[in-house]
């Protein structure tokens, strides 16, 4: 039998299967946009957790999170930054699911659509609202003439106005496309959890769970070559499963797709066998054989470059560095040889290189870190 639903002075005829709601179910929705209609809300598909072993702290900072929002007396906002790849998207599902059983609708924005901030506070409950890929969706879309920026057009909508609060989430890769209105701005969101890459410890853990045992010992190569190139998770699933196909590591990376695209700063430090030390920080790419390096120090004074060979670095598995042994380094005056006092070249010669090595420069955080995640 159909069903009639009167809006004012308009009736509308539906199916039998109408069902009418005081409040959205506890489920996963999408926002939709029509021209004929506007704004509505489609059921999502549900999400699925594939992974066998969850690493880190993932659930520890999602029931933080989902034990905080009832004790807020207004909305609760969460960052969720970091590279791709590395645990933000595992993370936001993990918090969809467990906000569903915990009775909380969960709303994700992929798209921006002009108005979609009115149609969010219009939902009168609370929810979880998702922007997945903050910076990409809203990061560089230019304002439509007589529109305000759609990030600004969030702002109101983040500070709780409306009666019922909410629980915001955005995750971003790139944190320079974010507003200043919503970095280090604890009373938006109350929580930053930045994503890193996986260290030395969560690596051997990962590939000792992946791999046969009889490949243990190319878990040493994984480590050192993640010294070089950041390696996410993604990444460590690809290596293990080559891994196990019983190829050795320098085999194994050969033809996957894990590039090193360009130089990574180093922070090179020469210690001298004396004791003394000197750094440079410098773009290299350790990775070429070919290459000739030139580094610039200073020991007592004397200026020079140390000069060696792509082929000479090598890997000290014991401290996790890179490193060349000075017998492979070639000390170049900075002033003309031939210029130079009998006592000068003699302090030249006086300096013995022990070694150099070499330590991946850490990118500076844009913020100020309430919360760190590591997975």
């Amino acid at each position: 039998m159909s069903k009639i639903i009167s809006t004012g002075s308009t009736f509308r005829i539906y199916g039998d299967d109408l069902v009418t709601h005081n409040q959205l179910p506890a489920q996963i929705y999408s926002i939709r946009c029509s021209k004929m209609t506007g704004f509505y809300l489609e059921k999502h598909a549900d999400i699925e957790i594939n992974e066998d072993k969850i690493y880190g702290v993932h659930m520890e900072k999602v029931n933080k999170v989902l034990n905080a929002f009832p004790n807020f007396n207004k909305n609760l906002g969460v960052i969720l930054s970091g590279a791709k790849g590395i645990g933000k998207s595992l993370f936001s599902k993990i918090l969809a699911v467990e906000a569903v059983k915990k009775g909380l609708p969960v709303i994700i924005v992929d798209t921006y659509i002009p108005g979609i901030a009115n149609f969010i506070e219009e939902i009168e409950q609370e929810v979880l609202v998702m922007f997945d890929e903050f910076d990409k969706t809203f990061g560089n879309i230019k304002a439509a003439d007589g529109m305000a920026n759609p990030q600004t057009e969030l702002l109101t909508l983040f500070d709780g106005l409306a009666q019922w609060k909410k629980l915001y989430v955005i995750t971003c890769n790139n944190l320079n496309t974010l507003s200043d209105y919503l970095v280090n701005r604890p009373g938006r969101f109350h929580y930053h959890f930045r994503f890193d890459y996986p260290t030395d410890s969560e690596i051997t853990e990962y590939m000792r769970d992946k791999l046969h045992k009889e490949y243990y010992g190319e878990i040493s190569k994984v480590i050192a070559f993640s010294k070089r190139v950041s390696l996410n998770y993604d990444c460590l699933r690809a290596i293990a499963f080559e891994l196990n196909t019983g190829l050795q590591f320098e085999e194994a990376i050969k033809d996957m797709n894990i590039l090193h695209m360009n130089d990574t700063t180093y922070i090179a430090t020469l210690y001298t066998k004396d004791g003394k030390k000197d750094t440079e920080e410098k773009s290299l790419d350790l990775f070429d054989k070919t290459s000739n390096h030139s580094l610039y120090f200073t020991i007592d004074g004397k200026w020079f470059y140390a000069k060696f060979s792509g082929v000479d670095i090598r890997y000290d598995f014991d401290r996790h560095i890179d490193f060349v042994d000075g017998k492979d380094i070639v000390i170049v005056p900075d002033d003309d040889y031939d210029d130079l006092t009998e006592e000068e070249k003699k302090r030249y010669k006086a300096i013995k290189i022990d070694h150099i090595v070499f330590a991946r420069k850490e990118e500076k955080g844009l913020h100020y870190n309430l919360s760190v995640l590591k997975i």
